[in-house]
């Protein structure tokens, strides 16, 4: 049996099916997960729920900034971006379980792996969060966007603030919050407050901040943390943090990284296993 953690698809269903086949995956044998951003942007995103649809229980999923994005444009909340592709989805003869079946997903997941803790999200977690205070607050959000009053929160989901997290924050506010650290941040400062603005790599960052996973104190640093979101950041393999978004949306890559066994100091080894983008195989024909 082989797990495999899998970056940012964004609607490249192609390039998906090309790497389950380039990583000879089964079902039957096999375990995905798939760090966030599912659809959008790319030309297929019904395609990508739907292939995820038929690998549940040999795949799990966690949901990105685009996916909550779609929940949002479904509900009439949101309105579509210039560059959005999800018409796909939105016009679909099975819009609705499309839908419902992507609100099941989660914000934050764990896996056990070889004695090695792995907790995996799409962008990110605070540096006052441990690994079990992530997977708990990522469930209050989730027992939410499950729940039959799913479309209230998302009708107060986006704004950058509150953008320092507060144990005393309540309501929407805290969910609002739970879901910008663990969907949307790539820098924060030394007390955990976010920085939204700066989208591109390391080079980059701003003054007085640090990417999140270099914040001083950051109590998930004896765990492996595997994330994407950040695909200027591009791949990222060290022992405690594993960046997977290799901008396959972008004329990059769609990576998926094999987790094996750890050495004798613990840490995981790991291969990457990549496949091409539709545009990078259209240049070379």
């Amino acid at each position: 049996m082989a797990l495999y953690l899998i970056g940012d698809i964004q609607g490249c269903n192609s390039a998906f099916e090309r790497l389950l086949a380039h990583i000879d995956f089964s079902p039957s044998r096999d375990t995905l997960y798939v760090l966030g951003d599912l659809v959008n942007r790319g030309p297929d995103s019904a395609g990508v729920l739907r292939r995820l649809r038929t690998l549940q229980g040999a795949a799990y999923c966690l949901l990105g900034n685009h996916d909550l994005h779609l929940l949002a444009v479904a509900q009439g909340l949101r309105k579509a971006h210039r560059k959005d592709t999800l018409d796909g989805v939105l016009h679909a003869p099975d819009r609705q379980d499309l839908l419902n079946w992507l609100r099941q997903q989660s914000l934050a997941l764990q896996v056990r792996h070889h004695g090695v803790t792995v907790l995996m999200v799409h962008a990110g977690v605070l540096p006052a969060w441990t690994c079990e205070k992530t997977m708990a607050l990522a469930q209050e959000v989730q027992t939410v966007l499950r729940g039959p009053d799913y479309a209230d929160f998302l009708a107060h989901m986006y704004s950058n603030l509150p953008d320092q997290w507060d144990e005393g924050l309540q309501g929407n506010a805290r969910l609002r919050l739970i879901v910008n650290a663990l969907t949307r941040i790539r820098f924060c400062d030394a007390q955990g407050r976010m920085e939204f603005d700066t989208k591109e790599g390391l080079a980059a960052t701003p003054a007085g901040f640090t990417p999140w996973f270099d914040a001083p104190g950051r109590r998930t640093v004896g765990d492996t943390v595997a994330f994407g979101h950040w695909s200027t950041l591009g791949w990222l393999g060290r022992s405690d943090v594993l960046s997977l978004d290799s901008g396959c949306v972008w004329g990059g890559c769609l990576s998926a990284l094999r987790l094996e066994a750890p050495d004798g100091h613990g840490r995981l080894h790991h291969t990457l296993l990549q496949v091409p983008c539709e545009q990078a195989l259209a240049l070379g024909d």
